[in-house]
């Protein structure tokens, strides 16, 4: 009875390793297009995906097939051009957006894909705007810093 208990324990786990495996795709033209682990036909773990060019185009972590944690996002000549949190496949958090010399241009707060929060505009990497939204709706706008900072604690950007 055991030897029938461990053998089917050792049964159980090798087809649960067996189902887990590295998948890369590639474009007609040879360049990957995409490479990251699949379990149970889902993608999970870290993920990279490229542009048909061989450039980098975004990378982060899949959980049951959705998007979760850190992703970035990059053009087709490589330059990084957004970051940010995804939460069961949908934006959630702070999400940096930059400029062609990757330097942060704004970066807003969202939740389930809609800005909810504040978004803070940037130039020269110095903060020059600001704007609140709730559900995707801008609900208040502050054209400098000074009149932003008269009315918020920089606390409330966490």
């Amino acid at each position: 009875m055991k030897t029938l208990i461990f053998a089917l324990i050792i049964s159980i786990t090798f087809n649960a390793v067996a189902e887990k495996k590295y998948q890369r795709t590639f474009f007609e033209n040879g360049n990957i297009q995409s490479e990251g682990w699949i379990e149970n036909n889902k993608k999970v773990k870290f993920w990279r995906f490229y542009y048909e060019n061989g450039t980098l185009k975004k990378e982060g972590h899949f959980s049951e097939d959705k998007e979760n944690k850190y992703w970035k996002f990059y053009t087709k000549n490589g330059r990084l051009e957004k970051e940010g949190h995804f939460k069961n496949g949908k934006k959630n958090d702070w999400w940096l957006f930059y400029d062609t010399m990757e330097k942060v241009n704004h970066k807003c707060q969202l939740k389930d894909n809609q800005k909810n929060g504040y978004c803070l505009m940037y130039e020269n990497e110095k903060l020059i705007a600001a704007s609140k939204f709730k559900a995707g709706k801008k609900i208040k706008e502050w054209t400098t810093f000074a009149s932003f900072k008269k009315e918020n604690k920089l606390s409330d950007l966490k």
